[in-house]
């Protein structure tokens, strides 16, 4: 069974295309025009954007479809490929830095095409003559590995066909999160952050000036996809909203440039997200001036942030303003003069430099020119000092970064020492027949510091330390646009990622100093709250007031907060200030009225009570049971008195006490009025012949009626006082902004028992007295009692409506009232009368005249 894999072998050799008398058994070969080499001991191979646009062209599928036509040169670009010519030469020109060793390079043009992508990997791993899959026809050079792509979509093409043989290769501009994945990609590294990062620090920035409501746009391919997947997910984890998310279509020649511009103009948004290559936005950027759309904040991605393409003075009006995440400067010492000397004589292995020098002096070279061309002659003596040209030390700084990760990596290649190397046993990779997985473990552990001190390593998932320039777009002195640092965004260490940036060097839109709003709705002010609307994204929402007793402190609060029992909110909800303290104070006006009109009314009884002593022996006085009458004068004013109880903070005792001494003092009061009515009664219907009531005139039927009724009163206020008594509260609820102090009456059922059986005191004497009130005059008090009880019942009727209505001190200053009213009613109608007898007419105060009035 051994001849099968030699058979197999030797067919393979057979028909292996670097066999010459095997040609035709070879794959068809592909033209690999635009590309440039320089021969070398060891060869970095490397893909440019020299084109930035192709002529798209349909396949039939009836002939073989034509190659693919390269246009628009990009002098951007082309610096960068520059950057790897100047790295090599300064490597070689160095003895110490790789001794014995030449570099040399293969550069090819993928002109934004992905094919073209794949066919120039395939030529230098064919040996960078023709391509030849999974051959290395042209052994006379060794592949260290592969700088490139500019474009992600491209570089995951690369990747997948470096990654099956471990080829190193770094990208200087593909910046798509997927090629971090290790599983995927094992051999990829990048001298540029990737999109993961990028999408973190602009969904920073957008809360940074505070925008809620931005567009988004992004190219169809990988790049634009994944890096507005971030976006979207960073912006919206910021508390941000999207108002729309378009695609650059790049299969179509006007990008769906039209349809992009009117959803831009119809939203609301004022600032817009793009994720694109410059030669891509360029064409929905002239639809949008063609449309005049403009008044528009742009954020730029990294690709087109510096980019001189769009810096056309035609796009002034569109682009001022533009914010972007721009690849980080820094030094290139001797790139600049060295670029500035270019000279297309001395630069033989620079295929693309012939065409770049018509591009940047305008001209063509003699043996291209045609007899009706308008362009002048290029001779070649032209001064590159004479041209305006911005050099751009970003892309070039990533591509010379990249040149020297593989120098160095190869430099420690050859530094190994034997029986301490990295392989097996500690064995060391030989610089003439190293494989390409070698010089990928010293890719992954390259770290070293270039001469204008930039420091470049790579992390576990290839990628370099990661920093942004922030850069503004703006108008120079001379009218051009140009591109200004105004702060910077960084991983520092502990993965906290840090964005900085001076808002006072920022030139916004229309010379605006502030920054511009972009807002789905307005901002809610403070002492309002947002509301969502229904279908609407958290953005859109409306404008509510806080709650009563809610205030918010700040603009756009999601929800308002409760003030703490103790404060209220102010006038514009916005703050918690002390509540008001209410209760019937003596230091208030009506507190202090009350208080006077209570002591001043409670002497008035005292007068009458002197009065009654000093004229006890006269009959009027003594007429109507004058034992009673002392009694009821002593409660009335204790009845004036007992108002004080009601005035003042209300502590503890008060509370206890307050209603208690009111029911008490006031059924005394009514129980002497109704024992005066019966004494009347009884009076008048035992002095007629054989009645049975003399037994009952004596003073111990009233007494006994006083002292029956007061103890059910008695009674009612000691249960109330066991079971549920009366206490002080704090009450925030009844009257906003207030905390009223008052005497909680604990059962408000006892409460109104106990004012009720004072209603029913004074009911039955009203209706004894009413019933009486025919009774002849010289016995009869009967009319003056009707008259006290029809006062105060009407008093206290009234009183219950007015004291449910009633909040706050009120409340308290209504009780007192209906107090002093009632006292003063039976004063007023019992005993001013008789007092007006005793001392202005003593001719009436004779037995002889209430017994003669009596008789008519």
């Amino acid at each position: 069974m051994q001849w099968v894999p030699i058979t197999l072998y030797t067919i393979a050799i057979a028909v292996s295309p670097c066999s010459e008398s095997e040609r035709g058994c070879s794959l068809s070969s592909l033209s690999t025009d635009g590309h440039a080499r320089r021969p070398g001991d060891i060869i970095i191979g490397a893909t440019f954007l020299i084109h930035v646009n192709r002529i798209q062209s349909k396949a039939l599928f009836t002939s073989q479809p034509p190659e693919l036509q390269c246009q628009a040169f990009g002098l951007d670009y082309y610096q960068s490929m520059r950057a790897l010519l100047f790295a090599v030469e300064e490597i070689n020109a160095n003895p110490r830095f790789l001794p014995n060793i030449t570099l040399g390079f293969q550069i090819f043009d993928t002109c934004t095409a992905v094919r073209r992508a794949a066919q120039g990997t395939l030529w230098m791993l064919s040996g960078g003559q023709e391509i030849t899959s999974n051959y290395n026809c042209f052994p006379e050079s060794h592949l260290a590995g592969i700088i490139g792509d500019s474009a992600s979509v491209r570089a995951i093409i690369m990747a997948q066909i470096l990654g099956l043989s471990r080829y190193p290769q770094i990208s200087y501009l593909a910046t798509s999160p997927i090629l971090s994945n290790r599983d995927l990609f094992p051999s990829f590294f990048r001298t540029i952050p990737s999109d993961e990062f990028q999408a973190i620090g602009l969904a920073q920035l957008v809360s940074h000036f505070g925008w809620t409501w931005v567009g988004l746009l992004a190219v169809d391919t990988d790049y634009g996809q994944f890096g507005i997947q971030l976006v979207k997910q960073e912006i919206v984890k910021a508390g941000a909203c999207v108002a729309f998310s378009e695609d650059i279509v790049t299969g179509k020649p006007n990008r769906n440039a039209p349809h992009i511009a009117q959803v831009i103009k119809a939203s609301t948004a004022k600032v817009v997200i793009v994720i694109s290559a410059d030669y891509d936005l360029l064409i929905v950027q002239e639809e949008l001036l063609t449309q005049n759309v403009t008044g528009r904040i742009w954020i730029a991605s990294e690709a087109w942030a510096t980019s001189t393409l769009l810096s056309d003075k035609k796009l002034q009006a569109i682009l001022v303003g533009t914010i972007g995440f721009a690849i980080h400067g820094g030094l290139i010492s001797g790139f600049p003069e060295y670029f500035k000397s270019l000279s297309p004589f001395d630069h033989l292995y620079d295929a693309f430099i012939r065409e770049f020098w018509e591009q940047a002096f305008s001209c063509k070279w003699l043996d291209d020119l045609a007899d009706n061309t308008t362009f002048r002659g290029c001779t070649g003596n032209e001064k590159m000092e004479s041209l305006k040209m911005k050099i751009d030390i970003r892309i070039t700084l990533n591509v010379y970064s990249a040149v020297y990760a593989f120098a160095w990596a190869l430099k420690n290649l050859i530094d190994c020492k034997p029986g301490t190397g990295p392989f097996k046993s500690g064995s060391c990779a030989n610089i003439s027949s190293f494989h390409p997985w070698h010089l990928l473990h010293y890719i992954k552990n390259v770290h070293f510091e270039t001469k204008d001190k930039n420091v470049i390593f790579f992390d576990a998932k290839g990628n370099p330390p990661a920093i942004y320039d922030i850069v503004n777009w703006r108008l120079s002195a001379t009218g051009a646009m140009e591109q200004v640092v105004i702060g910077s965004y960084s991983s520092v260490a502990g993965g906290e990622k840090t964005l900085t940036i001076n808002n006072s060097a920022i030139t916004w839109i229309y010379g605006e100093t502030q920054v511009p709003l972009s807002k789905c709705s307005r901002s809610c002010p403070v002492g309002f709250m947002k509301v969502a609307l229904p279908g609407k994204p958290s953005c859109c929402y409306d404008c509510a007031r806080c709650h009563q007793g809610e205030i918010s402190n700040q603009t756009d609060a999601v929800v308002c907060h409760q003030c703490s029992p103790e404060t209220w909110p102010n006038l514009q909800q916005d703050q918690c200030i002390p509540r008001v303290i209410d209760f019937l104070a003596y230091e208030d006006l009506l507190g202090l009225s009350m208080a006077t009109m209570s002591v001043s009314s409670s002497a008035v009884p005292l007068g009458i009570l002197s009065i009654f002593i000093v004229y006890q022996t006269t009959p009027i006085v003594r007429a109507n049971n004058y034992s009673l009458s002392c009694l009821l004068l002593l409660s009335l004013f204790l009845c004036f008195l007992c108002s004080l109880g009601f005035i003042g903070y209300p502590q503890p005792e008060k509370c206890l006490l307050r209603q208690v001494a009111f029911g008490m003092v006031f059924a005394l009061c009514i129980s002497c009025v109704l024992a005066k009515t019966i004494t009347v009664v009884i009076a008048f219907n035992a002095t007629k012949p054989g009645s049975r009531l003399r037994k009952w005139t004596g003073v111990k039927v009233s007494k006994s009626v006083v002292m029956f009724c007061t103890c059910i009163q008695f009674s009612i206020c000691v249960l109330w006082v066991s079971f549920s008594p009366p206490f002080p509260e704090q009450d925030t609820k009844t009257q906003p902004g207030v905390i009223i102090y008052s005497c909680n009456e604990g059962s408000p059922f006892a409460f109104w028992i106990m004012l009720g059986y004072l209603g029913l005191l004074a009911s039955i004497s009203f209706i004894v007295a009413f019933l009486a009130r025919r009774l002849p005059d010289s016995f009869n008090e009967a009319k003056l009692i009707t008259f006290s009880m029809l006062a105060f019942l009407s008093v206290w009727v009234s009183f219950i409506p007015a004291y449910l209505s009633a909040r706050g001190m009120y409340t308290v200053a209504m009780e007192v009232f209906a107090i002093l009213s009632s006292s003063w009613a039976v004063v007023g109608c019992i005993f001013v009368p008789k007092c007006f007898i005793v001392l202005f007419r003593p001719n009436m105060n004779s037995r002889e005249h209430l017994m003669g009035k009596g008789q008519r």
